[in-house]
């Protein structure tokens, strides 16, 4: 039997926050909760039970609770938590005050910034008085235009504050991508920066939100955060403030948080939108916050004073999932640019140089740290990073042996797995549970995680669809404009009704982790045999002279024909030989069915400007149908290469 890559010592099981929640639960209701196995059972058969349980030992600040914790709980969607409680998000994650530091900033190699808990409440207050005197109330919406700096997460606690709700996009969406979402919610104000860096390059913004505003219902106010240029011209953006100036005008103080229905929205997230115009994805202000504690305080062992960093963007879900680590009193560390910028050492550098303790970022970040031949564990100290946590995209086993041999032997590796849709994880870690190649840890804490064959029913150590059969707290309170709910329940829940469908391939497996083969609607199908687009790029990218790959499933004579595509080391080119070597590797290590008919070589692969990488857009185009949403793509250039192929016409 193989054995796991690691297993935590007995000092750090006895130290977790999950060791001292099982204990304190068990003993007040009279059960055994001494193994993680029977925590998540009990967690699952008394929903209540268990969330009230999180609210209690995560001291979630409320004005009320409520006797009502889940009503109507077999209905899903329709089910509804603590419909009698009243809190403030904000107010739960500005819960420290003191003079440590509360946030770090990095800006590349050129903007190094921090604020202590106290100048961040102070920053907080000033805003949210600023955007009450523009008439933002309960419901009203924000919306950020910026990189991931301070001023995100002030404006979102701003808002918060004020019973607002917050939305997001990175200053890297093009003109389309902005007013295809900001111009479907209508914010009543506009935070954004003047621009950007990446790549050691300044990138404009006000260029782009001249023509935003222009495209999008009216705005009450522009406020502009200078980052690239000390006092940036904002006289043709039309009512408009420097964020500096805003916050000088307002006396400051204590912060009147607003008291709001614990499903009152907090968040409009969006989906990909590659698609056609993305969804809005409405969050609702006590799910989200219970759920993150949940997730921040168990599953990944949050502590006061930890400092927590993911590599995001303020486009991701992840961005609002690391800010809520302020709820467990954690620093954040905030990183915006290239992260191979001036070379691939420049994340553990920071994480040197800031004390990261937590540090996560994507699968495809790992694997491209891996390519590049850096070995941190070598040349780094890491001497704090005691988890890692990766997501984005599944992690390939062979990354897992990488991490343990060239960044740190001696960490909890968690791969998770969740999404946009419920700005949360259906599978995450666990500290006191060891990590076996290529699974991540364990299966979410209150949630009845399954997976379902094609015919509905429960199947494990074999692949099917993810779904969850009960509900939980961080689903989302339905989409914007869907005034029915007819476009959530057909997002998840036609499939198996009364049953959420997320959309992803998994095996349950024996050890009660959970394996992540893509997405469920990208599976390929030769012959009628469904295979996962993961176990091929874990054999094509082992490879040395492959940099990335995508592959589809390309509809010929009746039957789907596997089409590998290849980003090759500069300087090298496709030829039988490596053909022969990629096929030979896919056969040895998978089965016939999964060796491609087609292998070519591209420059470039198209991606979502969260670095997923895109198999139905390639998809629709090698077919010669329209795409609907190119702006949705960081990069929409590169689906040139996939356009009229002659050597897939036959």
């Amino acid at each position: 039997m193989s054995k796991p890559l690691w297993t935590p010592s007995g000092a750090r099981v006895a130290g977790a926050n999950i060791t001292a929640f099982a204990r304190r639960a068990g003993e007040r209701h009279g059960v055994d909760l001494g193994s993680y196995d029977k925590l998540h059972a009990w967690s699952v058969a008394h929903l209540q039970t268990f969330w009230n349980e999180v609210w209690d030992q995560c001291g979630v600040i409320a004005s009320s609770r409520g006797e009502r914790v889940l009503v109507d709980a077999d209905r899903m969607p329709g089910a509804c938590w603590y419909p009698d409680a009243r809190l403030n998000f904000a107010q739960n994650l500005l819960c420290r005050h003191d003079d440590e530091t509360a946030i770090v900033f990095h800006g590349e190699d050129r903007v190094v910034r921090e604020l202590s808990f106290a100048q961040l409440h102070d920053r907080v207050a000033r805003l949210a008085q600023a955007l009450a005197a523009f008439g933002v109330g309960e419901g009203d919406r924000v919306a950020g235009y910026l990189p991931n700096m301070p001023e995100a997460v002030i404006g979102m606690l701003a808002s918060a504050s004020l019973g607002a709700i917050w939305s997001s996009c990175s200053p890297d969406f093009g003109v389309r991508g902005v007013v295809d979402r900001f111009g479907q919610i209508a914010p009543k104000v506009l935070i954004t920066a003047d621009g950007y860096f990446y790549a050691g390059k300044e990138h404009d913004c006000l260029g782009k939100v001249r023509e935003v505003l222009a495209e999008i219902p009216p705005v009450v106010h522009t406020v502009v955060v200078p980052y690239v240029s000390a006092r940036p011209a904002i006289n043709d953006l039309g009512p408009a403030s420097l964020i500096d100036d805003l916050l000088a005008a307002q006396p400051g103080g204590e912060i009147v948080f607003r008291q709001v229905p614990f499903n009152q929205p907090l968040y409009i997230m969006y989906s990909s939108g590659t698609t056609g115009v993305p969804k809005c994805i409405v969050h609702g202000a006590g799910g989200t916050l219970l759920k993150h504690l949940c997730e921040h305080h168990l599953h990944t062992d949050v502590k006061r004073g930890d400092r927590l960093f993911y590599f995001t963007t303020c486009g991701w879900m992840m961005w609002n999932w690391m800010v809520s680590g302020l709820a467990c009193g954690a620093t954040l560390v905030l990183y915006d640019g290239s992260p191979f910028h001036p070379g691939p050492e420049r994340l553990f550098d920071l994480a040197d140089v800031t004390g990261i303790d937590i540090f996560g970022t994507s699968a495809k970040y790992i694997d491209a740290v891996k390519k590049s031949g850096l070995e941190p564990i070598r040349t780094h100290d890491l001497a704090r990073v005691r988890t890692v946590l990766s997501t984005g995209s599944p992690l390939l086993p062979e990354s897992f042996d990488f991490v343990y041999r060239s960044i740190k032997k001696d960490l909890c590796l968690s791969s998770i797995t969740g999404g946009t849709d419920i700005i949360a994880c259906f599978a995450l870690g666990n500290p006191t549970l060891p990590v076996w190649r290529g699974e991540l840890q364990c299966l979410g804490l209150g949630l009845d995680v399954q997976a379902f064959d094609e015919s509905g029913r429960p199947v494990r150590g074999e692949q099917g669809e993810l779904v969850c059969v009960r509900p939980f707290p961080s689903m989302p309170v339905g989409f914007w404009n869907d005034a029915d709910g007819s476009r959530y329940r057909a997002a998840y829940f036609d499939k198996y009704p009364g049953v959420w469908c997320h959309g992803d391939w998994v095996t349950v497996t024996e050890h009660g982790g959970l394996i992540v083969y893509g997405r469920s609607d990208a599976t390929l199908n030769p012959g009628g045999v469904r295979i996962g687009t993961a176990e091929i790029y874990r054999e094509v990218e082992q490879l040395g002279e492959v940099m990335e790959s995508l592959v589809i499933g390309q509809d010929v004579a009746g039957d789907v024909r596997v089409v590998l595509f290849v980003v090759l080391r500069e300087g090298l080119t496709l030829d039988d030989a490596l053909r022969d070597r990629i096929r030979q590797q896919i056969r040895r290590n998978t089965t016939p069915r999964h060796v491609p008919a087609r292998i070519v070589q591209v420059p470039d692969i198209p991606r979502t400007r969260s670095g997923k990488i895109v198999e139905l857009t390639v998809r629709d185009v090698v077919h010669g149908r329209a795409v609907k949403n190119e702006e949705a793509l960081a990069n929409p250039q590169a689906l040139a290469h996939f356009r009229d192929r002659p050597d897939l016409a036959s």
